[in-house]
């Protein structure tokens, strides 16, 4: 049964400042930008929340721009569209332009925002994989002051973060990559569809490479076993049992878990064979 709208609050800040001092005064309250999440939600009846901060006017949370050290800063805000049509994302990190390119259709990336695919916490979210890979770091903004989380230590259970109730996700940096970054994401259609196993990583030569993994488990994560036998000198076959016991996948409507096993073991050696070449 669909929510009805006019049982609905919504705010509408003029600023971060502004939105920050509404998420700390008026919660427990949803923050929304481009809605494509939220909005399936109340069409579905299954959202509880009647309270909401509209995140989508808010300049201070958009835009790519090349930071100090040659990071990559990614505003919350920035839709998909604006990612896979950045010189600098395609420059410096250009398989989440990819990734970009791949979450739904064209009206999704031109309201989705990263910001929205992070805090979600879906563990089928085509981009969080990337990031985790890349290992960014993800800036949370409050009334209180800043703070920045490491990526990989963001997600803690599903549709869990560390983001305290007064947070926003303000920006994401992706410091330079020490080698190739590589991505691939296999759902039932090319486009449009959720993804059944999805996977990133990046390698260089004298380190550790680099895995992560999504829609294998209640969370997006780094595959740091499968990591540390690649670093050992462990075949890409025997990393690949090294990962069936790391991910935890289940049989949905989407895929099986069997499957998913499959994929993703096929997806790492490809991986891997790819980026020695």
């Amino acid at each position: 049964m669909r929510t009805a709208f006019s049982a609905l609050r919504l705010h509408r800040p003029r600023s971060l400042a502004s939105a920050l001092t509404v998420l700390r005064d008026e919660g427990p309250i949803v923050p929304l930008a481009g809605g494509t999440d939220v909005y399936v939600g109340l069409n579905a009846g299954t959202l509880a929340a009647r309270v909401f901060l509209d995140l989508w006017g808010l300049r201070e949370l958009r835009g790519v721009r090349r930071g100090a050290g040659g990071r990559l800063i990614v505003g919350a805000g920035a839709t998909f569209a604006e990612i896979a049509a950045s010189p600098l994302v395609r420059r410096h990190l250009g398989v989440l332009a990819e990734a970009a390119r791949q979450i739904g259709g064209a009206q999704i990336q031109n309201r989705a925002t990263l910001g929205g695919n992070i805090a979600n916490a879906s563990p089928a979210a085509d981009a969080v994989p990337v990031l985790l890979a890349a290992e960014a770091m993800f800036v949370l903004v409050s009334a209180r002051g800043q703070r920045r989380v490491p990526s990989t230590e963001f997600f803690t259970a599903y549709r869990r973060t560390v983001m305290a109730a007064d947070e926003l996700i303000q920006a994401v940096e992706i410091p330079p990559l020490p080698g190739p970054a590589w991505f691939r994401k296999v759902g039932t259609r090319a486009a449009n569809a959720i993804s059944k196993v999805v996977l990133a990583g990046v390698r260089a030569r004298g380190e550790r490479p680099r895995i992560a993994i999504g829609s294998v488990g209640p969370t997006v994560r780094r595959a740091v076993r499968t990591e540390a036998a690649l670093a050992a000198g462990a075949s890409a076959e025997e990393a690949g049992q090294a990962l069936l016991a790391e991910i935890a996948p289940i049989d949905d409507m989407r895929s099986t878990a069997d499957y998913r096993r499959r994929v993703a073991v096929g997806l790492l050696r490809q991986f891997w064979e790819e980026t020695t070449r």
